[in-house]
């Protein structure tokens, strides 16, 4: 196969065929690139991870905690994981993800963060329905501490609240699924999400509703394939003291 393209996986997933794949690229002097996608969607690529990574920093950036208890719901390729472990005061990592085959990819080393999430005592992946467990407000996201809550919970799965990967995700953004994740939090404890483009100032506002605050946050970073700027929003809200 040759070296400027590789398919690393793919397998059929419940919601459409996953692949991992490797690009370099010429233009940007040789540089390989890791490339996710599920059915003809792309999910994520390692060229782009500016808003993945100030979603963790802004996110628990909000707390004002000598120890915090997190959890990231969507592995990914990890950026917002591995940029939640450079806080030192995070003291557990959940990692919620719903496809097997991307848990895999970082434990069999298939990812450049893997090794890195795997190394890190204070990280452990779940194979879970991130949307299902935040349903569930009788249990935490833990499946070995159920009876915890947790300082921050930061949401990396759907392209916006509206661009959704799966239609049943659609529920947990509205005022009745928001409420139920709120209630997994701990006293003062932060909500944060990525999104795609720009932010939706009627999405702030049902977050206002909800939480005690919420505000958004434009990213702007380097795209060195048009050779100008590109957009995400990370949105951070925080339920009462």
């Amino acid at each position: 196969m040759s070296l400027m393209y590789e398919e690393l996986d793919f397998r059929p997933t419940p919601i459409g065929d996953l692949m991992l794949r490797r690009r370099r690229l010429i233009q940007l002097g040789g540089l390989d690139i890791y490339e996710v996608k599920l059915g003809e969607a792309f999910l994520m690529t390692s060229l782009f991870h500016e808003a993945e990574t100030q979603l963790s920093r802004l996110g628990l950036g909000a707390l004002d905690k000598k120890e915090l208890d997190i959890v990231v719901g969507g592995l990914g390729l990890g950026y917002t994981a591995v940029s939640a472990l450079e806080d030192t005061r995070v003291t557990s990592l959940i990692v919620v993800e719903y496809l097997e085959g991307v848990i895999e990819w970082h434990q069999n080393g298939l990812v450049p963060l893997g090794k890195m999430l795997m190394g890190d005592s204070r990280c452990r992946l779940v194979h879970a329905d991130f949307f299902a467990l935040s349903r569930d407000v009788s249990k935490s996201f833990d499946p070995k501490h159920p009876a915890n809550k947790h300082d921050a919970i930061l949401l990396d799965i759907d392209h916006t609240p509206t661009k959704v990967l799966h239609q049943t995700n659609t529920r947990f953004y509205t005022e009745e699924g928001l409420g139920e994740l709120a209630q997994h939090l701990k006293p003062g404890g932060v909500f944060g999400l990525w999104a795609d483009g720009f932010p939706d100032e009627s999405f702030t506002t049902l977050l206002g509703r909800v939480f005690e605050s919420a505000e958004s946050h434009t990213i702007k970073f380097d795209n060195p394939l048009t050779g100008s700027s590109s957009e995400g929003a990370v949105y951070v809200a925080r339920v009462s003291l």
